[in-house]
């Protein structure tokens, strides 16, 4: 079976940055299991994976407009600590969700604390890079109607209720 929206995806993957190091694999655990067509994986990868089968390995480069965007330096700011209330110790790389200009909510990462000041930057941690994948394809099927609907794939190495 090719792979094609609304099918159920089984890969296993390595990703790295443009300078070879590793961010994240499947490697030593169980491959990522994704919905075809749902928005589960980068769009990048997402369109690069199309048409492929069970077995077939490819390497695939994508850029940040279909990652995760470029980087926003408007997604930065500083904010007084006591916007913080109720967290005793704030540290660098801790993360809170925050609301987006927009109104809809965001993660947001400390980058820096300067007294009272805590830089905050809203930008994606791989915005703005280009994240090379070596992917192989462990298995593709028809996902069932209750997964379209949920939007996800259920069951091992998916989404349980």
């Amino acid at each position: 079976m090719l792979i094609a929206a609304n099918t159920a995806v089984s890969i296993d993957y390595t990703l790295t940055n443009d300078a070879g190091e590793v961010i994240d694999s499947s490697a030593g655990g169980a491959p990522l299991v994704y919905l075809q067509g749902a928005g589960n994986i980068i769009v990048g990868l997402e369109k690069a994976l199309v048409g492929k089968q069970a077995g077939d390995e490819l390497n695939v480069a994508v850029e940040p407009e279909e990652a995760y965007g470029e980087y926003s330096a408007e997604l930065v700011s500083t904010l007084s600590r006591s916007m913080f209330e109720g967290v005793d110790e704030l540290e660098v790389g801790m993360q809170f969700h925050a609301s987006a200009p927009d109104g809809s909510m965001q993660i947001v990462t400390i980058r820096d604390l300067d007294g009272d000041d805590v830089t905050v930057d809203g930008n994606h941690p791989l915005a703005g890079q280009r994240l090379n994948f070596q992917i192989k394809v462990v298995a593709v099927r028809a996902a069932s109607e209750e997964e379209i609907a949920h939007g996800h794939i259920h069951g091992e190495g998916g989404h349980h209720h």
